[in-house]
C-alpha cells in the first residue's frame, strides 16, 4: 500500500506545532516534561521523517522548523519548552547538512512572541516585560511570520541550515 505522502507529494513542510507546561524543572512533573516533547520535538521530527522519502526520490523539498528565541535564551521556568525547541534546532542542524546533496533545505524560524491562543494565559505584566526586550515597541504577527516562509521557501531557494529570527529582541 502506498503511503499517504507517495500519493501526495511536499514541497513545503512546516512544522509549527507547540505547547508549553510552565514549572519549575523541580516541581515538574514527568508527564507535562513527556508531553512537551511530544508535541515540540517528536511531532515536528515525525513529519520530517514522513516527508523526507518522497523528497529525496524527486530531489527537493524544504522543511521548516517553528522553534523559538527560548531555545537560545530560556525564560525562568520552562526548562521543558526551551528545550524542546532548541532540540529542534539540532534536528535542523543535522537534517540540512545529511540532506543538503538530495537538494533538501532545512530551515528553522524562530517568530517571537506572538498573540496567539498559546501566549493568551502571559499576564498583561509579563507581556509588558517582553514587549521592553523589543527595540521596536511591537510584537511579531502570525501573518508577517508565515510571509517570511512563503518568502523564504520561493524567493531563497540556495538557503538551508539558517536559523531566523524574526523579531527585534537583540541577543
Amino acid at each position: 500500500m502506498r503511503s499517504y505522502f507517495e500519493s501526495r507529494p511536499i514541497d513545503l513542510l512546516v512544522c509549527a506545532a507547540g505547547i508549553v507546561r510552565d514549572a519549575p524543572l523541580a516541581l515538574m512533573r514527568e508527564n507535562q516534561w513527556d508531553e512537551v516533547f511530544a508535541v515540540n520535538y517528536q511531532g515536528a521530527a515525525n513529519c520530517a521523517a514522513a516527508v523526507l522519502p518522497g523528497m529525496i526520490r524527486r530531489g527537493h523539498g524544504h522543511i521548516v522548523f517553528i522553534s523559538s528565541y527560548s531555545a537560545l535564551h530560556p525564560a525562568t521556568g520552562q526548562a521543558a519548552y526551551a528545550a524542546s525547541k532548541a532540540a529542534l534546532l539540532g534536528l535542523a542542524s543535522d537534517l540540512a547538512a545529511r540532506h543538503g546533496a538530495s537538494n533538501i533545505r532545512i530551515n528553522s524560524v524562530l517568530p517571537g512572541f506572538m498573540e496567539t491562543r498559546m501566549t493568551q494565559a502571559v499576564s498583561g505584566p509579563r507581556k509588558t516585560q517582553i514587549l521592553a526586550d523589543h527595540t521596536l515597541g511591537r510584537f511579531n504577527t502570525p501573518d508577517a511570520v508565515a510571509k517570511f516562509i512563503r518568502h523564504l521557501h520561493e524567493d531563497l531557494p540556495h538557503t538551508s541550515g539558517q536559523v531566523f529570527q524574526l523579531d527585534s529582541r537583540i541577543s
